[in-house]
């Protein structure tokens, strides 16, 4: 059965998204955090963070090197619904930027070949 093509977006969306969750949950776990200091942080229910932790939301992808440094680092910093948003957009950059967005675009979607994020706006 051929895979439908998804949209860069609806990958970051479905999958980057909760994985990035999942991580800033673990590191925020790693400082010492409770449960309900990290859902009200990251503005999500009690119940997600613990199926963060459990992993049952955002297991589908693991990030290497650069972006889990990265996404630590944004766990230290966010402190406010603000800082939030411009974390949470500053690590989509930075998987963008380094085409961790396109190895699991194709891992999860049909890509058309010869796709090349600077041709397609990625």
């Amino acid at each position: 059965m051929a895979r439908l093509l998804l949209h860069p977006q609806e990958v970051e969306v479905f999958y980057i998204l909760p994985a990035i969750r999942r991580h800033l949950v673990m590191f925020m776990k790693e400082r010492g955090l409770k449960q309900k200091e990290i859902a009200k942080l990251l503005e999500i229910q009690d119940a997600t963070v613990s199926q963060y932790v459990s992993e049952k939301r955002g297991h589908q992808i693991e990030f290497g090197g650069k972006v889990l440094e990265e996404i630590k680092s944004s766990a230290t910093r966010i402190t406010n619904r603000g800082m939030l948003l411009m974390e949470i957009q500053r690590l989509l950059k930075v998987i963008r930027e380094s085409k961790v967005l396109c190895e699991i675009h194709r891992k999860f979607s049909s890509v058309p070949m010869g796709c090349d994020p600077l041709v397609m706006g990625c």
